[in-house]
């Protein structure tokens, strides 16, 4: 999800490690990048093809890295980039092409939140630069020396990086002092200032701490947030990462013009809650000498950033002046599923207008006709279908899908998720459905609460990080907050609250934790052997060239 990851390498496998790995946790298209126990300094490549293991070493020249004799690379990270995005360039003897496409990734060395993983020297130079102050500090993995870490701290003004070694099975900074474990190098350097060779002291005194973490790693990073909550006097976690990304929104200068006219005021249910010009709903066919007769308090959302093909439509809840527009939007936009988080009413003041009919009622809305036609109650939702007619043209009826989750609280949030997990799983289901069965596709899913940003952008960004964990696995990175972030540059505060902020990582935690024990049920299940004869060493050839294994 912004998925991109260097964690491919495992800088402490062996063969036997990495193809047993790749047979327990890996698929067809599953790689890994490891030290070669051969060659010192080199690399070998590890790859599932089915279920046989392929090898490949990485020449380390000190000038180049290549795959002796194929391209040549200034860095790992690039030669790895490039056998994942050009297909075919690499084939066994017998012309099987072998792709890269899952990387498996590592355990990282530490779940310490001011690890930030496979980051460049160039990027954690900014983070400090722009957003820290003197005394913070990260670590991150060395790209150019793959297997060892850097610590980047901001001191005097200035950005300085010193390298972590790390060598059998110990951490120094090469000062005589070694230790079994980042965090114990950190508390050490915490208390004993880092002298660099130019005299200059290094301050390690906030840490700069990461959101990025990997998925299945999920149950330790919300233990960390909780903790730093209940620890800290001055509050953190949880409360920590949504005050930085309140602050980040605060950046946003995107224009709000049509939302402000005159004409439209009274189409927003709240004064101050309107779509960005850039991304808002265009209403089509309307009267163009009327001004604001294409505006209704809409917006897409889209997770291109995050490369998936998700689309959603936030919305607020219906005003009585414009249920025709919310037809309309449904209909032009080939919308087929209504998502629906709030009741009409809520503590005496309307949340939401009514805007279809009673069952087995037609109710005509401008140029439409709805028809509701079904209705079944669940334990925490309704779901109910319409028959959508447009009246000016032939085109045939449509059904929609409304789903109305009943349990969400006004000013709160649901006491546990597995209901808000159930019923975004019958959505999904009802979705795959009518992908495979309407000719031509759908349309954007339209979500709405009262305002469309609280509730509404909860579901959407829980439903994005379950869509990437369905495609990407438990073995991806995810960044909760910065997916937050771009969505919020969609539709200004998508999750409104703390609270809000929390449950989606206690849902994704919840998701996590019954796809591992649906995962692992099904390989108790599974009386067939997983194992059978491992492949050795394969020769590989890439773009015709025969690779001889060292």
């Amino acid at each position: 999800m912004a998925v991109q990851t260097r964690r491919w390498f495992h800088p402490s496998v062996s063969g036997a490690q990495a193809e047993q790995l790749l047979l327990d946790r890996g698929i067809r298209g599953s790689y890994l990048v490891r030290p070669s126990s051969s060659n010192p300094g080199d690399f070998t490549l590890s790859i599932r093809t089915g279920d046989e293991i392929s090898h490949i070493k990485i020449q380390n020249t000190g000038d180049f890295y290549d795959l002796y004799g194929g391209e040549k690379f200034a860095t790992l990270s690039e030669l790895i980039e490039f056998y994942t995005k050009c297909h075919g360039q690499l084939k066994k003897l017998d012309g099987q092409v072998i792709e890269l496409t899952y990387p498996l990734l590592s355990s990282e060395v530490t779940t310490e939140r001011w690890f930030h993983g496979h980051i460049t020297g160039t990027d954690a130079t900014a983070l400090l630069a722009e957003k820290g102050q003197n005394g913070s500090y990260l670590v991150r993995a060395s790209i150019s020396h793959p297997g060892d870490y850097v610590l980047t701290a901001r001191c005097e003004d200035r950005v300085t990086h010193i390298m972590i070694r790390f060598k059998d099975a110990r951490f120094d900074v090469g000062d005589g002092e070694s230790f079994s474990s980042l965090p114990d190098l950190i508390d050490f350097y915490k208390k004993h200032p880092v002298v660099e060779t130019n005299g200059s002291v290094v301050q390690l005194r906030q840490p700069f701490n990461a959101t990025k973490f990997s998925i299945k790693g999920i149950n330790e990073r919300v233990e960390q947030l909780e903790s730093s909550e209940n620890d800290d006097k001055s509050k953190g976690g949880f409360f920590e990462e949504f005050e930085e990304l309140q602050a980040k929104e605060a950046n946003h200068t995107f224009s709000r013009k049509e939302g402000a006219r005159p004409e439209n005021k009274k189409k927003n249910r709240y004064k101050n809650i309107l779509p960005f010009d850039h991304t808002r709903v265009v209403l089509k066919g309307t009267d163009p000498s009327v001004v604001g007769s294409d505006y209704i308090n809409a917006s897409y959302i889209s997770a291109k950033e995050l490369n998936l093909q998700n689309q959603y439509i936030a919305t607020q809840g219906c005003l009585p002046g414009t249920v025709d527009d919310f037809w309309q939007m449904v209909w032009q936009e080939n919308s087929r599923l209504v998502v629906m988080a709030t009741s009409e009413v809520e503590r005496g003041r309307s949340k939401c207008t009514r805007y279809w009919p009673e069952i087995n009622k037609t109710g005509n809305y401008r140029n439409f006709c709805v028809t509701h036609t079904k209705e079944d109650q669940l334990s925490d939702h309704i779901l109910r279908v319409f028959k959508l007619e447009n009246t000016r043209c032939d085109e045939p009826a449509r059904f929609i899908y409304h789903f109305y989750f009943m349990s969400w609280p006004d000013h709160g949030v649901p006491a546990q998720p597995g209901p808000v997990l159930a019923f975004m799983e019958d959505i999904n289901e009802r979705q795959r459905t009518l992908e495979r069965s309407v000719r031509g596709g759908i349309g954007p899913m339209v979500v709405h609460c009262s305002a469309g940003i609280g509730r509404t952008g909860t579901l959407i960004i829980i439903d994005l990080i379950i869509t990437a964990v369905a495609i990407y696995g438990i073995e991806t990175d995810v960044d909760i907050m910065k997916t937050i972030q771009s969505v919020r540059t969609q539709r200004s505060g998508m999750v409104q609250t703390e609270a809000q902020y929390k449950f989606c990582y206690l849902a994704v935690k919840h998701h996590i934790d019954t796809l591992k024990t649906r995962i692992q049920a099904e390989q108790e299940a599974d009386d067939s052997s997983l194992y059978g004869n491992i492949a050795g060493a394969s020769n590989l050839v890439p773009g015709g060239r025969v690779l001889g294994m060292r």
